[in-house]
Formats: structure tokens, sequence, C-alpha cells
């Protein structure tokens, strides 16, 4: 049975070269920049409405016609989407945030937010005939692939560097994809994967290097858009590490204004990245249009110690389109928000969910943002992953 997609072609997101979807894409082959997907949102529109929408299925894929999978058949899901976004007013009251709210993603599959782009990404991989997957990652986005090749049954296989937490380990060997350990970091998986993706015929899956990761990440974006009734937050505190999210994110607002669903108001994108790799942020404060890798990269949030990021530009682009900021925060300044975040709301955060609510701090005292504005800190997945940042005594 046929979706209601509305997929239409492939784009450059820096040249504007059109390329055919229904062919296996990686990157631009003009300019060796990231596609994205496009959609007939004149189309999409007839059937995209709130009311059809909220009727639908509680996941991701309840905003069918702007995902890219032809047909049911071919939809790889376990679930993922439509996570809690959580009022926190004891939290804002300890910072002196007035209208604060938490996006928890760790209740997606895996227990993280990359359930969402893996679950798109997959599914359209397999769609278009891939049998076979290689995944550089941090950590998490190499299990969230393992647990969608189990689901789809195809091969994957996962590098990781190897001081990755264990339990993202043992999760990749767990739902049986193969792992290699790298004495490195992502950037460094990164290069095993393609060198091997190249030798072996496994499709790479790195982040931004294939076009459909964004698109599900970007329903977490249409997910606030629905959540509070049509409207979007004043602003939203990022961990950025690839930067998939913010971008996907931005993309979704722009889908929404194209099909008559929001106006031009946006919220404040602000990055937020580690004192011992920030590569963003050190671009965004010097006026610069790329970032330059980050040596040394070390925190202990592995999902923000990515020396470089692919689309660093598009992350710039929409940061400074929104009037946004980028901020940075000490590993210190983690483990207290870690915390705050659980003692005060109850929410098992993770390194980079509680970098956010330590970089709004900063922010506040600074007075960076509006502490009576609508904010949203994204969680981006669960603290059980991080065995070696409880609290045991």
């Amino acid at each position: 049975m046929k979706t209601l997609s509305t997929l239409t072609h492939l784009e450059c997101s820096i040249c504007g070269e059109r390329h055919d979807a229904e062919v296996v894409q990686t990157i631009c082959t003009s300019c060796g920049r990231a596609l994205v997907a496009r959609y007939d949102l004149d189309a999409a529109k007839r059937t995209f409405t709130r009311e059809a929408i909220g009727q639908r299925v509680a996941s991701m894929w309840r905003y069918e016609e702007l995902m890219p999978i032809r047909e049911h058949e071919h939809l790889f899901s376990l679930g993922e989407g439509m996570t809690a976004l959580l009022p926190t007013p004891r939290l804002g009251e300890l910072v002196g945030a007035s209208d604060l709210w938490v996006k928890d993603e760790g209740s997606n599959p895996t227990g993280t937010f990359k359930a969402r782009g893996i679950s798109a990404a997959l599914s359209r991989a397999v769609e278009l005939g891939v049998t076979e997957v290689g995944m550089p990652t941090a950590g998490n986005a190499g299990s969230a692939t393992a647990a969608y090749a189990a689901r789809a049954g195809i091969a994957a296989h996962v590098a990781m560097p190897a001081d990755t937490p264990v339990a993202m380990m043992d999760e990749v060997r767990t739902f049986g994809a193969s792992l290699k350990l790298i004495d490195g970091l992502i950037s460094d998986a990164g290069a095993w994967v393609a060198e091997q993706s190249a030798a072996n015929g496994w499709f790479p899956m790195s982040t931004l290097k294939e076009p459909y990761r964004v698109e599900g990440k970007k329903t977490m974006g249409l997910e606030l858009w629905e959540q509070f009734d049509g409207v979007l937050p004043d602003a939203i505190l990022y961990p950025t590490g690839g930067g998939t999210g913010l971008i996907g994110m931005w993309k979704a607002f722009d889908e929404l204004e194209a099909m008559g669903l929001l106006g031009s108001e946006r919220p404040r994108m602000v990055v937020v990245q580690s004192e011992g790799c920030a590569p963003i942020v050190r671009a965004f404060e010097a006026g610069a249009d790329r970032a330059e890798p980050w040596e040394n990269a070390a925190t202990i949030a592995p999902g923000i110690r990515v020396p470089v990021a692919f689309a660093d530009d598009l992350i710039l682009q929409a940061v400074r389109a929104s009037e946004g900021d980028a901020i940075t925060v000490g590993d210190d300044e983690i483990r207290s928000a870690i915390l705050d975040v659980t003692r005060s709301e109850g929410i098992d955060v993770c390194p980079e969910g509680a970098a956010t609510l330590a970089g709004l701090r900063k922010l506040i005292a600074e007075q960076r943002i509006d502490a009576g504005s609508r904010i949203v800190l994204f969680n981006t997945g669960t603290g059980m992953k991080h065995p070696e940042l409880r609290v045991t005594a």
C-alpha cells in the first residue's frame, strides 16, 4: 500500500542542483555538499492538516506527506517520535526562566532521538535496494542503526570510538550488527566506514552524507508545532554535534510555512556545545561561514564530541537567520545540570541534554535570552546509557 508521501526529488542544499530521489544518493555530485528532500507541498497540504494528523498513529510517521517512504511495506518503525513535551516549572524557577519546557527524546526506541533519523534513512535505503549499511557514530546512532537494521533484516557495520560508553557498544552487539572500535574520534570512525563502504559495497550513512536522516529528525520540529497548538516556542536550545536535528527542524518550519500552516515567525535556534569541542560556537563568534575542525576534542558528552560537522554551514545559516546564539559549557557544568534536571523534574537526562540547561543558565546570566520567553530544551536521550555519570552514593 502506498503512503501519502509527496517526495519529488533531491536538491543540493548549497548549489541547488536537482538529483533523482529514486536512486541511491549520498552527496551532491557537482559541489560535494548535502542533499535534501523536496516535496510537492501544494499536494501535501490537501491532506496535511492538524485535524487529520491528530487521528493518525502516535509516531513520527503521522507526518507521512512530508516523509520520503513510498510504500508502507518499506517503512521500518519501532514507534519512534511523538515524545513528551514537558513543562518544567521547578527547573525554570531554578534557573530563572518562567516558561521552560523539555522535549524528552529519551523515550524513543534505543533511548535517543537517533531513532528518528535512522528509521527514515534506513527505511528509504531499503526501499531503494540497499542490503548492507555502514555507520560511523559517537555511540547512539550506532545502536539505533543496529536495531533498525535488525528490524529490516539487513546487515549493519558500526564503527565508534573505543572510549564510547560501554552500554552503547553492548547495544550494537546485542542487536546483531558488527562493531569496529576505533582509536580516535567519530571523524576517524567516519574515515574507516568510508573506506570499508567503498571496498565492500556498503551504503554509508554518515550524518548528512545521505539525504534522509534529516527527514526523520525534522519531525521534532513538526511535533513542537503540533504540541504547541500550531505555534512555535520563542527559543530552542539544542546540543549540537553534527547538527542534523537543528537543520531538520529549520527545514520543517519552512515546509509548514509553505503549506500555509505557519507564518514567518521562527524560534531563536541556540547551539550548545562543550568547551572541549566547540567548532560551531567558534565559527559563530568569528562571523565565519564554515567551522574549522576542532583539535583534541574532549568532553563527557559523547554526542557533542564532534570535531567537524559536515553541514556546518547549514547549522550556522539557521542560527543566524533565526537571530539565534551559540554557547559553550564545561563538563562540571554538565554534571551539575544533570542533577538539577533529574532532581527537580524527574527527567532522566543524558549529558548532552543537560548541556542545554547549563547553556541556558549562562545565557540568562549574561542577558542573552529573554527569561520570560517560551524556551524549549532538547534532552536528546536517556541518562541510563551513562552509568559513569550516575550518582552512586
